[in-house]
């Protein structure tokens, strides 16, 4: 069987499932939208394990999504999913016209930028942030407002770190379990720190690293060594509440040294 014909059953099972199931029947694009944002963290969750297996599973999921879709548009007559293709099949060759045309090749975002309104245009309003600003640094580069290598983004993560400690300095020291107090200060050092996320991140872009991939990572990488920590901790009989900072970090240091033996 052929690829197309495969995808010509999966067509006809979408609007089967739709014509005979009173759940599939009773769906709208609304309804959809909770399964598609769970499927696209399902596949990106088996990409990150580097399961194959599940990683089929989960991009069948996400097929089935846009075949939902696409059927209840064709049911609208708005569009089908053969719009869709023919879509994609366009916008592709025209970001490669340099494979599909006589055209030389450029840079995607800077020949978006030639139609857009906004750099914001475009972009989810859900979007991670993390993302939002890896994104919107991309944009800026596009039309040529980007540094000329990774010096440049290096040294203002130096500049944005002394702002802020600039601004802590002005802080008054937080006393435990008290909710920080919401003044003027409070909020000049959320800009500042704010500053320094977005300077990291525009570091990690010409660096050639994701910052949201990258601190996905780093996050893993702490859980796992915490984990550790917790298991230590209750094999020696250590209460983790009150063990103490200079412990707890012995305990840190002694499953960083696990982990990389």
């Amino acid at each position: 069987m052929t690829e197309t014909h495969f995808l010509d059953d999966t067509l006809a099972l979408m609007r089967d499932l739709r014509a005979r199931c009173e759940w599939d029947a009773a769906q709208t694009h609304e309804t959809l939208r909770p399964y598609l944002i769970e499927e696209s963290h399902e596949l990106d969750d088996a990409i990150r394990a580097e399961d194959d297996r599940m990683m089929r599973e989960e991009l069948g999921d996400v097929l089935l999504q846009v075949l939902f879709h696409s059927v209840l548009a064709e049911e609208r007559g708005a569009f089908t999913f053969g719009d869709v293709a023919t879509g994609l099949i366009t916008k592709m060759k025209g970001r490669h016209p340099h494979l599909y045309g006589d055209a030389a090749r450029e840079p995607w975002e800077r020949m978006k930028s030639r139609t857009r309104k906004s750099i914001a245009e475009g972009l989810p309003s859900g979007m991670p942030a993390l993302h939002r600003a890896h994104r919107l640094q991309d944009r800026a580069a596009g039309v040529g407002f980007d540094w000329p290598d990774v010096d440049g983004p290096a040294e203002k993560v130096e500049e944005e770190l002394d702002e802020v400690r600039a601004e802590l300095e002005k802080m008054p020291k937080p006393r435990p379990g008290t909710p920080p107090v919401l003044d003027e200060r409070h909020y000049a050092l959320e800009a500042e720190l704010g500053d320094l996320l977005f300077a990291v991140v525009n570091l990690c872009r010409k660096a050639g690293v994701h910052a949201s991939i990258a601190l996905d990572k780093a996050n893993a990488k702490f859980e796992r060594r915490f984990q550790q920590v917790e298991r230590m901790a209750s094999e020696r009989g250590i209460e983790l509440t009150h063990a103490g900072l200079a412990r707890l970090d012995e305990m840190w240091e002694e499953a960083k040294t696990a982990e990389r033996d």
